[in-house]
């Protein structure tokens, strides 16, 4: 469990960093006549999509860009957006409460090479591609890096095909918190080769008429993600994709054997889909304290996708102190693939009841499970679409240990 330990750490100090560096207050003096209205030196107000495109045009380090409320164009390109670590750049919708909305077009915002900003308080609509795509230009050795995502909503994506919510490709030390991302075709945030990065307390929620194939997906030789206290609403057929499969090319570095690394998922809450859980292609990844509410056809998969000479097999995941709740029709418990390490897993102390037949609550698993409870129920109670809570005080240092 060092691993997990070390990533705890890791994003503890990326969520001080960002947030510390961007908050601000900022003077209400005003400016007329021109194409932004300036609140101060550094800040600026915009009203209309020209006065949105000049200003991220002119980006400095610690500007912040205030977007009025109302509908706004997709299909805006950003490049070279860079603050600096006490100066970060802020684009933010002026009214928390009716952020501004981006609709339409193949994405909604594309940034690429960036570094030290902040996005907040948006709303991205019915893009063809990708509601958000944030990259590295293609430049790998010179990574997007230092970036918050807060309280951005992405919706109808697609609908059906390999388009995502949001896109991080070649994203390093980054968090995206509090978003929420409804209705998608391929990947609700979609990581290739992105290393340092926290997910949190955010709602991914299937749509009908989308096709959904996972929720957060870290693949093309990403490490060091932290996935927690998010909550999924039938959500994907894969909720959580731990790895995944990516043409060698697009791999960030170049030449690892491995899909992903060092992944871990905690305090999440899982209601409906497919599967919870998918592991990849993966090199370790840690799924521990989550509540797993009636799956659909299997709680986790161990796969393999990417079968180049040398990749590693699926191998080192870790699942444990889950709280699982499931019905008797489900297909398996944990679906294996071919070329995969499945001996290689270890299960402990997770919590399985069998709502329907709760004798038959013990799991099929590859790997002998060690301190599991099987048959009591923890009587769980919905308070709410996507908040439950346990009632058994026996099963309550299982599953999420807090409500996200």
């Amino acid at each position: 469990m060092k691993t997990s330990h070390s990533l705890l750490t890791v994003a503890g100090l990326i969520s001080l960093g960002i947030v510390t560096a961007a908050a601000g207050h900022f003077a209400a003096a005003q400016r007329g006549g021109g194409i932004v209205t300036t609140l101060s030196p550094r800040s600026v107000v915009v009203r209309n999509d020209a006065e949105f495109r000049e200003a991220v045009r002119r980006a400095q380090p610690g500007m912040v860009i205030r977007i009025e409320s109302g509908q706004y164009g997709g299909d805006v390109w950003i490049e070279n957006l860079h603050g600096r670590e006490d100066a970060p750049v802020v684009i933010e919708g002026a009214d928390p409460q009716n952020p501004p909305l981006f609709a339409g077009g193949t994405t909604g915002w594309q940034i690429s090479e960036g570094s030290y900003f902040v996005l907040r308080y948006l709303r991205f609509r019915g893009q063809k591609v990708n509601g958000l795509n944030i990259d590295d230009g293609g430049s790998f050795d010179t990574p997007t890096h230092h970036i918050r995502l807060e309280h951005v909503v992405v919706e109808d994506v697609g609908p059906v095909g390999n388009y995502d919510g949001i896109k991080l490709s070649g994203v390093t030390d980054f968090v995206v918190a509090d978003c929420r991302i409804e209705g998608w075709g391929g990947q609700a945030v979609d990581m290739v080769g992105c290393h340092r990065g926290v997910l949190e307390r955010c709602l991914f929620k299937g749509k009908k008429g989308f096709s959904q194939d996972t929720g957060p997906q870290a693949k093309g030789g990403s490490t060091q993600i932290v996935i927690r206290q998010c909550r999924f609403v039938d959500a994907a057929k894969r909720c959580v994709q731990l790895g995944g499969s990516t043409g060698l090319a697009f791999f960030r570095p170049r030449g690892v054997l491995y899909e992903a690394k060092d992944l871990l998922v905690e305090d999440c809450l899982f209601v409906g889909g497919e599967a919870a859980v998918s592991f990849v292609g993966v090199d370790g990844a840690v799924f521990r304290h989550n509540t797993i509410i009636r799956p659909q056809i299997w709680v986790a998969r161990i796969l393999q996708e990417t079968r180049e000479p040398g990749f590693v097999p699926s191998r080192n995941g870790v699942f444990e102190r889950n709280l699982i709740v499931f019905r008797s029709d489900l297909r398996d418990f944990v679906n294996v693939g071919p070329y995969t390490a499945p001996e290689t897993f270890r299960f402990a102390e997770n919590w399985w009841f069998c709502e329907d037949r709760p004798a038959a609550s013990r799991p099929r698993l590859p790997v002998p499970e060690s301190g599991g409870i099987y048959g009591q129920d923890p009587r769980l109670r919905q308070v709410a679409e996507d908040r439950w809570v346990v009632e058994n005080p026996a099963a309550r240092n299982f599953g999420v240990r807090q409500n996200p």
